[in-house]
């Protein structure tokens, strides 16, 4: 309990900081931070519109951060959920533009779920099988499968891919029929944002309640103790990463038929790295990546916003920049989190004499 509570003391403090450092930025723009923030926060929190666009920039990010956050409870760390991201997408919008026409709209969407997790999958899969055959780096071989993906994914935009005029790196619009539901009238949050949420839902079911998430567990505490109780790590290295990959690929599922509608060069360059950071501060917890997703919409959203008040000329790279800061602060906080409960357990150790 009381770890729990420290998790949530750094937390918070690390998202404080970096919004204290955001506002105090503002000041070198000759813009007064409360008067701005008290601005920005009138026109979020008073536009159903403004409000709905927080679950809709939420929603990818909870599937990277569940991607990072399954594979961290069995102590390996996908770094590549960009990739597999970007796979599930070039899938969806693949699938979506074959079978808009002919499929209804129900089954095409369950084929493109399923064709967009088992995409993100085989990616994530072929990491984990070089981690268990070969003793691979995960971090590093799942890092450079990212720029593997983005390359593939720039050659189908000039070849297979690419949108009927042939003049852009982009695909063809899919059509109505393969969009998923908008769930909130006046809104863009679509189904993907309760699909995202009950992800979350089943892995922490998974990881808490289950055989396989004690197995995930054990091996991430300690693999070799873990093979002398049966449990084969190499398995679970490959299991952990298809299932973390299929996570993250289903967050291109929402990006192409929840919002885009179409496949472009740079496509949510950054919904990876910012699935990491979400994870690190949810502590791991598949259900504080939800609420952890939702902060991070409503600073995206908080962004955009300033950026559009009138009389003040805020940069669009203000979105970025409060984002990083934050990112880097609860980064920080991790560490000295870590550093700190080092600290005390050989304090503890020396005072028992051991």
């Amino acid at each position: 309990m009381r770890k729990k509570v420290n998790v949530l003391l750094y937390n918070t403090g690390a998202v404080a900081v970096g919004l204290l450092i955001s506002a105090c930025l503002l000041l070198f723009m000759d813009v007064n931070p409360a008067e701005v923030c008290a601005q920005t926060l009138s026109k979020i929190v008073t536009d159903k519109y403004n409000l709905g666009e927080v679950l809709v920039k939420a929603t990818p990010l909870i599937f990277t951060s569940l991607a990072f956050a399954f594979t961290y409870k069995a102590n390996l760390f996908n770094i590549g959920a960009q990739g597999q991201f970007l796979m599930g997408s070039i899938v969806a919008v693949s699938l979506s533009l074959t079978l808009q026409d002919t499929v209804p709209t129900a089954l095409l969407l369950l084929l493109v779920l399923v064709g967009s997790f088992a995409a993100g999958a085989a990616v994530g899969g072929l990491i984990g099988a070089a981690k268990a055959k070969f003793s691979a780096n995960e971090f590093l071989v799942s890092m450079m499968s990212t720029y593997v993906v983005t390359n593939f994914m720039d050659y189908l935009l000039r070849t297979s891919l690419q949108e009927t005029k042939a003049e852009y790196m982009q695909t063809d619009a899919i059509s109505a029929g393969a969009y998923l539901p908008n769930i909130l009238p006046g809104t863009r949050v679509h189904l993907g944002f309760l699909l995202a949420v009950a992800a979350a839902v089943l892995v922490w079911v998974l990881l808490s309640k289950t055989s396989l998430g004690f197995q995930i567990r054990a091996v991430g505490r300690n693999p070799f103790s873990a093979e002398l109780g049966g449990i084969r790590a190499s398995r679970i290295y490959i299991i952990a990463f298809l299932i973390s990959g299929g996570l993250a690929g289903l967050a291109g599922l929402t990006e192409i038929n929840g919002v885009q509608h179409m496949l472009l060069r740079d496509f949510n360059a950054s919904i990876g790295s910012y699935g990491i950071g979400i994870a690190i501060l949810a502590n791991g917890n598949p259900i504080g990546c939800i609420f952890a997703s939702i902060l991070f919409g409503f600073l995206n959203i908080m962004g955009t916003t300033m950026g559009r008040l009138p009389g003040l000329s805020i940069p669009a790279s203000i979105i970025e920049l409060i984002e990083g800061i934050v990112m880097i602060c609860v980064i920080i906080s991790y560490a000295l989190r870590g550093y700190m409960e080092n600290r005390s357990e050989k304090q503890r150790m020396r005072k028992a004499g051991v």
